[in-house]
């Protein structure tokens, strides 16, 4: 069925005849083929036959990336809410120095990119959950009533985060103001950096993957880096080369934004991301 789709498509949006298709590992959203076409160019698919997805709105993020900034993502020769054909990126997701110092100089550059406010032009996706990005002025206000509540209770009402602990994820972002203090301009990020997502070749990165774009303080983003480890102390150090990181990241506000993605995971996953979920609220007293 898929196949049959994928199949179509190319023949309809691109005026071109399937020679194979074969699953690819990974993505959160749809099904993933490595394509091969008739004249031996490679692609990727992305099917989705229910249309739950939203890959339209995958295919206009890296579109958005693609057009504005000098972030390499893949081109997209099509994309609707089921179907999205976009280049085919050599490359695998193994980072020697160099290719952290490469991703943190491209990086920095995207974080250079500003809006007036925090938020986006639309809402975008995180994974397959809605990202919701209405314009706001302040940070505090955005991190607190768009990311920290709003995803707290959608884990909540997947039954996946005790109401205990919905209660503390609310103590929590009554303090934020403090927490947080002077928040960073907002800052075009890519939005889900680790490891999978991110493509290198002879030290030097080919491709960022699956963005959940935003403008934010530019902190949420290195925060989910360390949380996954997707890159190390090579990448920081280049990346504070460029852009200074402010006193009391790794120390504090590093934890306190890693409660967005791993309330994100938690709704996704479960088990082991609610524990850790519990520690970051521990470690703030809550």
């Amino acid at each position: 069925m898929a196949e049959r789709i994928v199949a179509e498509g190319v023949e309809v949006h691109l005026g071109e005849r399937l020679k194979s298709a074969r699953p690819l590992g990974g993505g959160c959203i749809g099904e993933v083929y490595k394509v091969d076409l008739q004249d031996g160019t490679p692609l990727v698919a992305k099917v989705d036959r229910d249309g739950d997805s939203n890959l339209d709105r995958e295919a206009y993020m890296l579109r958005y990336l693609r057009q504005r900034t000098d972030l390499p993502v893949p081109r997209v020769f099509h994309g609707t809410e089921t179907l999205l054909l976009m280049e085919f990126v050599e490359g695998a997701s193994r980072f020697p120095a160099e290719a952290e110092h490469h991703a943190a100089e491209l990086l920095a550059a995207l974080h250079g990119i500003t809006a007036d406010a925090y938020g986006h032009e639309r809402d975008t996706l995180i994974g397959s959950l809605d990202q919701p990005n209405p314009w706001t002025e302040n940070w505090v206000d955005f991190f607190r009533d768009r990311r920290l509540i709003h995803f707290a209770r959608v884990a909540y009402e997947a039954g996946r985060l005790p109401v205990s602990d919905l209660k503390r994820v609310e103590r929590l972002a009554e303090r934020l103001e403090d927490l947080i203090g002077e928040a960073n301009p907002p800052a075009l990020i890519h939005g889900d950096v680790w490891s999978a997502n991110v493509l290198a070749r002879d030290g030097r990165i080919t491709a960022f993957l699956d963005p959940a774009i935003y403008h934010a303080d530019p902190e949420i983003e290195l925060s989910f880096i360390s949380l996954f480890n997707s890159f190390g102390d090579p990448f920081f150090k280049r990346y504070a080369e460029i852009r200074p990181i402010r006193d009391g990241f790794f120390e504090s506000r590093r934890d306190l934004y890693s409660l967005y993605p791993l309330l994100v995971h938690t709704y996704f996953f479960g088990g082991g991301y609610l524990e850790r979920v519990r520690g970051v609220l521990g470690r703030f007293g809550v």
